[in-house]
């Protein structure tokens, strides 16, 4: 019934067991705190922390928790506190900058806030009282003028901190059993490098001290994956200051990176796709055309080129128009399927960087499928076939959603709703586990999202399979159809493993830097026992390296046996081969393996042969059988 604070009432009737796990709960599939009167009759679901929606309410609260212990240590005036994926942030604007000795005193902080089990209050203001409230926060009074657009909001008190907020929020305090402050940073008002520049406070929490423990040993295992660290120890890979968010490829890098591309450069090859090189930049009229220039120009690399404007392009499907629409098209060249790895530029902000994940220069399995809409269908199917063979032998497992109309979009909604069931059925048949996210598509058309796990089940989001219906328009493509009238097509952007550069991060960690031998940077080593047996390694060698075997020597005639077999096997090389004076008579080598297993003795033209036929069947098990 209304009026009453049944949400909790209704969990503690049960049991009280499941009133203490509620973190929040749903009210007619809307969000809704614990305590707050209902105001008529309804259905209730209550979430606990394991659910997607209650973790990010438990941290979003956390985060008001360090809002509020940061305004009593530092002062100055709070910005932007949400919750993230694997935690909550809050930046605040002050004079000094927070450093790593800050921690301990703010967790003190908040963790007597904990102990004071302050509730959390939701009030409805108007905006004239906000401003007043706030007028010594100019940041919060520039959210109140030019984001709350209604006579009233909400703010939520928790002790002395009043922040304005949707909410909703835990009950209490208390609720947070276990929390930690994790790093800081600089960064920029609302992420403008032109605005001013703020102090960021990131933290953790939990509602049982044991999933802290759990979190604590996941992120021992994380930073020991680390791809920044393995780069730099298997020397892969490194970043330099002059050309920040660009990275430098080593030649054991430059390997994995151009056996990702050749890899899937022969799925296009089997799939039906072709291959096209785009220029790098463009006069700034083609994004304004494509309306990139309106929405993203402050993320694109722009500069004068006699007295024109210029900008270095962030995506390839502007390009992609222009060649497509540079002849007339006919019905039977659909599917037209291009596919290009040109260098692409995004201006992303120096603070956001983070190894290959988030760079600045980077090439992407971009492809772009220009298709009739009675096609599309067969289209995204083929995407998400394509999608399932990569991953596959990548070792991933992925979850699909259907991102539908958004509340803002272009064209007409029934064009979207037969666009959404088409997307549907191609889903429905492709045949693995989905669900709808509602009103997350693009505003130009929807879009199937696809997040994969990596061994350490943390979520990446790599691949995209997005319609298109806008950039056809904007570029006035046409085909003649079988009829002799003209139409128009349709646009399948898709990739599958994305940023060739994020994908190696990712592939780095989920590989522990451990790479299968199909990916792997040091495939072989060769180690003679002896100086005499230098020519007979290097003989080896060379039949490897024609078989496009990625293959070294050992020849340092200071280091032992041992030495060499422990320092090829440290530097994660598959297979360790030590060649002496038995094998070099009998033409073989004895093989063992960087996990010190050992193989036995093979001939040359045997062996050579089970790796071409490992290393063809891309399994991620270095198996000689």
């Amino acid at each position: 019934s209304s009026g009453i604070n049944a949400e909790y009432g209704v969990a503690n009737g049960i049991s009280s067991g499941l009133a203490n796990n509620s973190v929040i709960s749903k009210v007619n599939g809307v969000l809704w705190d614990l305590d707050r009167p209902l105001e008529g009759d309804c259905s209730i679901e209550l979430l606990n922390f394991d659910s997607q929606e209650g973790k990010e309410v438990f941290w979003h609260s956390t985060a008001h928790v360090l809002g509020e212990a940061m305004e009593r240590k530092y002062g100055g005036c709070l910005c932007y506190g949400p919750p993230i994926e694997g935690g909550f942030y809050y930046d605040i604007s002050m004079e000094q900058s927070v450093c790593e000795g800050d921690y301990s005193g703010l967790e003190t902080i908040m963790k007597n806030i904990v102990k004071e089990k302050q509730p959390f209050q939701r009030l409805v203001m108007t905006k004239e009282d906000l401003l007043e409230m706030f007028k010594y926060n100019e940041f919060k009074v520039r959210i109140i003028n030019n984001k709350i657009t209604t006579p009233t909001t909400t703010v939520y008190r928790c002790g002395p901190l009043i922040d304005l907020c949707r909410g909703p929020h835990v009950r209490n305090t208390g609720k947070i059993k276990a929390l930690k402050v994790t790093k800081n940073s600089a960064t920029y008002w609302e992420g403008n490098s032109e605005a001013e520049s703020l102090q960021r406070v990131y933290g953790i929490s939990f509602p049982d001290n044991k999933l802290m423990k759990e979190w604590k040993v996941f992120q021992e295992e994380a930073a020991k994956r680390d791809h920044r660290k393995i780069g730099l120890q298997q020397e892969l890979f490194f970043f330099n200051e002059l050309s920040a968010g660009s990275c430098f490829w080593l030649p054991k890098g430059t390997i994995i990176f151009n056996t990702l591309q050749k890899w899937i450069q022969d799925e296009y090859h089997k799939r039906g796709f072709t291959e096209v090189i785009t220029p790098n930049m463009y006069n700034t009229k083609l994004w304004e055309r494509s309306g990139h220039w309106q929405h993203y120009a402050e993320n694109m690399f722009s500069f004068d080129v006699e007295k024109e404007k210029y900008a270095l392009k962030p995506m390839n499907c502007p390009g992609h128009c222009i060649l497509f629409g540079h002849r007339p098209r006919s019905w039977r060249e659909l599917p037209l399927r291009l596919a290009d790895f040109g260098v692409l530029h995004r201006n992303e902000l120096s603070g956001a960087l983070s190894g290959l994940t988030r760079v600045r220069r980077f090439q992407q399995d971009d492809a772009h499928i220009f298709c009739a809409p009675e096609q599309i269908v067969d289209e995204i199917r083929g995407c998400l076939d394509f999608l399932r063979a990569v991953y596959g032998i990548l070792g991933f497992t992925y979850d699909l959603k259907l991102s539908t109309r958004p509340e803002k979009y272009l064209g007409e909604i029934e064009v979207w709703d037969d666009a959404e069931a088409r997307l549907k059925k191609a889903l429905d048949e492709f045949g693995e586990p989905w669900e709808v996210n509602p009103g997350d598509g693009a505003f130009y058309g929807p879009k199937i999202d696809i997040t994969v796990k990596d061994a350490l089940r943390r979520s990446h989001q790599c691949a995209t399979i997005q319609l298109d219906f806008q950039l056809p328009i904007r570029f006035n493509l046409l085909y003649n159809a079988p009829d002799g009238t003209e139409k128009r097509p349709v646009i399948v952007h898709r990739a599958v493993v994305g940023s060739l550069e994020r994908m190696t991060g990712v592939l780095t960690e989920h590989f522990a830097g451990k790479w299968p031998f199909w990916l792997s940077p040091r495939q072989v080593m060769i180690v003679p026992v002896m100086p005499m047996f230098n020519d007979y390694a290097c003989q080896i060698r060379d039949k490897l390296h024609n078989q496009h075997i990625v293959v070294d020597t050992d020849l340092d005639d200071g280091a032992t046996l041992n030495k060499k077999v422990r320092n090829a096997q440290l530097a994660q090389y598959n297979f360790i081969f030590v060649v002496g004076e038995k094998e070099q008579a009998s033409g073989t080598v004895n093989v063992r393996t960087r996990d010190n297993v050992v193989h036995g003795e093979f001939t040359v033209e045997i062996v050579t042969e089970k790796l071409v036929k490992l290393r063809d069947s891309k399994s991620n098990v270095d198996n000689l059988e």
